[in-house]
Formats: C-alpha cells, sequence, structure tokens
C-alpha cells in the first residue's frame, strides 16, 4: 500500500527546479539518491555467478563500474555489474579464505588489496596483458578481516588482525608498518591491560579526519585512536584509544557480546554491530573518553558526592542514549554493517535468517526487509554513488540490488514474524547455557547409552545445543531457517568462521 506521510520524496517543484538550473545536478542527484521511493523499490537485479564457495568480501571501485569480490575458493574476481559479466578472475594467493578485496583508488582500477584467513596482507598488480601479479605485504599473527583504505590515497591503507595488530602500509615501501597492538581495558582502571590482546574484526577510517580511525573487536568496546599518538619511542602509536563507545548496558566485565563490524557516516557517527546482540549508532557526545570508567573496589573505593552535589553529579554524568537498530540476528558469522543513501541516511545489515534489512538512520525504523541469502547475508556493500545495493554471504553467488521495481514495495507479510523468531533465538542463546560435544556424551553414557526417546525430546530443545537436538541418535537444527550443516562454535574462544557451512 502507497504511505506517502511516511516517505521523503522529490516533488514536481523539485524536478522543475533541476530542470531550469535552480538546483546542481549533484544536489539533485544526493536528493533523490535518498529518497524513502527509491529504498522501497530495490529489487534483485543481478545475481552473479562465478566462485566456488562463500562470498565474503564484495567492494565497487572509486567509481562504481566495476565490482571486486573475494571467496573461501581463494579467487578474486572483478565484474562489470551493470552488464551482468566478470571480466577477470585470478588466484589471490592467499592460502585460505578472502576475507577482503578492494581496489586503490586512483590506480587506474589496476591494484587490488586484500586480506584473508591465513593473516596474510597481499596486493595485486594488474599487467598490460591481463595477467595478475600478485604480492605478499604482511602477515597477522591470526586471522585479517578487514582494511581501511585512505580516502583519495592511492597507496595507503591499514589492516587489522584476531593479533590485535593494527598495521600502516604505504605501497610506495617495501614493508609494512606495525601501528599498535589493541588490548582489553583492565576493569579497575579503565585502562588497557599488557595480558589481554583485543582480536580485531574491523577497521574504518573517519571520512572527515584522516587522523582518526576506529577498530572493534573480541570485547565491548569500539575505539578511536589517533595515528599522531605516538610512544616515547616515536615508532608505535598508544594504545590509548581518543574515544571509546559501548551501550550502557554492555559496559564492565562479564559480557560475551562483542563486535563484528564498525561503520562511520559523513556526519562522523559511529556504527556498531554486535554479535548476539542489536546494531548502535554512537556521535561524539556518547564518547567515554580514553576508556570506560574504572569500578569501584575495596583498594579504589572514591568518595560519593552527597546532597545536591550528588544531584548535580547524576545530571552531569547523563548522556545520551545510542540509536538502537533491531530485528536481525547477528550469531553465525563475522557480519558487516553500513550506511546506504548519499547522505548515510540509513542502516543496513545481513542477517542470519539470510534478509536484507534496512532501517530509517533517524528513529531506526525498518523501511525495507528483503531475501538476500538462502541461508545467512554477511556483506552489504553501497555503490558511491547511486542507489544501488551488493550483497553477499554464505551463496556462492553475488546479489545487485536496484530501485527498479514499478511499484512501491511495503514491507513483506511475515516481517514481524522474523524479527520475532530472531529475537526469541537471540535472547534464548543468551539465557541457555550451551551443551558441549563432550557433556553430550557424557550425559549419554550416564544413560547408559540410550538415545532419548520422544518423550525425552523435548527436554533436550530447551537448551542451546550450537541451535542442534537430539533426532533418533543426530544432530537436527531446531527452529532454523538453515537448510545445511552448522559449523558454528558457540564455545570457541575466537570468532566463529567468515563461512559456517562445507
Amino acid at each position: 500500500m502507497y504511505r506517502p506521510k511516511e516517505l521523503y520524496r522529490c516533488s514536481l517543484g523539485e524536478h522543475w527546479r533541476r530542470q531550469i538550473g535552480d538546483v546542481s545536478s549533484t544536489a539533485f542527484a544526493r536528493q533523490i539518491g535518498g529518497c524513502e521511493d527509491l529504498i522501497h523499490r530495490l529489487v534483485n537485479y543481478a545475481e552473479l555467478e562465478g566462485h566456488n564457495g562463500c562470498v565474503n568480501t564484495v567492494s565497487f571501485n572509486p567509481s562504481g563500474e566495476l565490482l571486486v569480490s573475494g571467496s573461501d575458493d581463494q579467487d578474486i574476481m572483478v565484474w562489470k555489474w551493470a552488464s551482468k559479466k566478470r571480466v577477470l578472475s585470478y588466484h589471490s594467493g592467499h592460502e585460505d579464505n578472502v576475507l577482503q578485496a578492494r581496489t586503490m583508488p586512483y590506480s587506474d582500477d589496476r591494484i587490488i588489496v586484500s586480506c584473508a584467513a591465513d593473516g596474510q596482507v597481499r596486493f595485486g598488480t594488474i599487467l598490460e596483458n591481463g595477467t595478475v601479479r600478485t604480492k605478499s605485504l604482511a602477515k597477522h599473527g591470526n586471522r585479517a578481516h578487514k582494511m581501511a583504505i585512505e580516502p583519495g590515497s592511492s597507496r595507503n591503507f591499514f589492516s587489522c588482525g584476531e593479533d590485535g595488530v593494527v598495521r600502516h602500509f604505504d605501497l610506495r615501501e617495501e614493508k609494512s608498518t606495525k601501528l599498535l597492538t589493541c588490548h582489553q581495558f583492565r576493569s579497575s582502571t579503565g585502562k588497557p591491560s599488557r595480558s589481554r590482546v583485543v582480536r580485531l574484526n574491523a577497521i574504518v577510517m573517519n571520512p572527515r579526519n584522516f587522523n582518526y580511525f576506529a577498530v572493534g573487536g573480541s570485547d565491548q568496546y569500539a575505539r578511536v585512536y589517533d595515528v599522531r599518538r605516538v610512544t616515547a619511542n616515536g615508532f608505535e602509536m598508544e594504545d590509548l584509544p581518543v574515544e571509546c563507545y559501548a551501550p550502557k548496558h554492555l559496559q564492565g566485565q562479564g559480557h560475551d557480546e562483542y563486535i563484528t563490524c564498525v561503520a562511520y557516516s559523513h556526519q562522523e557517527e559511529l556504527l556498531v554491530s554486535y554479535n548476539d546482540e542489536l546494531i548502535y549508532l554512537f556521535d561524539k557526545s556518547m564518547s567515554m573518553g580514553s576508556g570506560p570508567p574504572k569500578s569501584s573496589s575495596e583498594d579504589d573505593v572514591e568518595k560519593q558526592p552527597e546532597g545536591d552535589e550528588a544531584e548535580g553529579s547524576s545530571q552531569h554524568q547523563e548522556v545520551r542514549k545510542p540509536q538502537v537498530y533491531e530485528g536481525h540476528r547477528n550469531h553465525h558469522t563475522v557480519k558487516g554493517v553500513n550506511f546506504f543513501g548519499p547522505n548515510t541516511e540509513y542502516v543496513i545489515s545481513g542477517s542470519d535468517c539470510g534478509r536484507i534489512f534496512i532501517w530509517k538512520k533517524k528513529g531506526g525504523k525498518l523501511v525495507a526487509l528483503m531475501k538476500g541469502d538462502d541461508k545467512v547475508v554477511n556483506c552489504l556493500e553501497p555503490h558511491p554513488h547511486v542507489t544501488v545495493l551488493a550483497t553477499s554471504g554464505i551463496d556462492d553467488t553475488i546479489k545487485v540490488w536496484e530501485p527498479i521495481s514499478d511499484r512501491i514495495l511495503d514491507l513483506p507479510q511475515d516481517a514481524d514474524k522474523v524479527m520475532r523468531t530472531n529475537k526469541r533465538r537471540r535472547e534464548s542463546h543468551a539465557a541457555n547455557i550451551p551443551l558441549t560435544a563432550g557433556l553430550v556424551r557424557t550425559l549419554l553414557l550416564q544413560r547408559h547409552l540410550q538415545i532419548p526417546t520422544d518423550t525425552e525430546f523435548g527436554t533436550y530443545t530447551r537448551v542451546s545445543f550450537e541451535g542442534g537436538a537430539f533426532d533418533g541418535g543426530h544432530i537436527a537444527v531446531l527452529d532454523s531457517d538453515f537448510d545445511g550443516d552448522d559449523s558454528s562454535d558457540d564455545d570457541s574462544t575466537g570468532n566463529p568462521r567468515e563461512c559456517i557451512i562445507s
């Protein structure tokens, strides 16, 4: 049903102003590109086939003409997405799943940098004869999930890995520079510890100030660093963020939630997606400074203010809450999150249910819900100039979405059901104690190796066994959208694999 009162629309008057030159073509394009009418017309324009494995990364080149993808098959492919044609495919040189691949700006689209589950950061140079020469630039101590290219630079970019290290690369140099190792905060002081490393999943640069970058990983805090802050030796950065963000209810110790992705808006807002939690949007007024407040202990108890002083202190400490985006589920993979629209008017995320969620940035209202994958949607990449979206996930194909529907598309009829199911699974997983394979064997031995009967079956469905329960002696997926095996390990100390099925 058409609901004009809820839509931001470009009226005929605005089109007339464009025709008579009263508004520039650039300003008009940016305005109409964020029009909600277009979001309600997004449909699957192309499904690009060629990879032999989960597609873990999709990205447009700076002009938006080409699309670059990487996969578990360790190949990198380049597509002319508008004509639905693959124009290049080459082996990346990586020895494990390619997790990100991006084209360097101002390189005539001939330099592609990549990182992978083998920890390597590599670059490939496309030669005149169409062949590709690849080279390893550095290697993290564990999986390297993401890179951040300095906007407008053809040479400089950063990488992060599960070893907690952030590296800087200049393609004119032979070696990379280790900038810092990210450590968890000490609960008593709120300062970084030297004992526990944060396994980093994401890194992004501030689009308006290239001195700042944000990272997120295996704890609940998103950190922003200033590259100008270096240690006394002048070679490495201080492991001391200039800004730190986390929702109030996730602050402190004892939380299992961790960050899978961070993204910056054009307005310098920081978007943070949590595993088994929700998505939050922070502005600078919500920063905790260089770290979380230190917790009180027997050896570190500060005098509490009394009377009017306490009231004033309470008012002073009150901060605005971040905007929340909910309805999806982020559990089985290291999912991305992003902004959409020429002025970052929308927030987009994939989900374990295989859907693509699009919310209004302001207010958090869900405006679109699309089926993007048979199992899990992981990657969402907006076109740099127009209202086009590329997505990928557990499927071995890439989907390209364009606003070409001849009618306004409402949310699907099962939207509320999908969101309720995702919420129930998230809350159920948080509340239940997971059964390990060893514990299951012990339970069976204690019952003299008897398989549970139909009467006993219900007692097991209430306990999380990585999404499964007993069924005739085998593991069967319960209450799940997954058709294949689920190799995610809830008890693992590391992050789940990018691809959860074999």
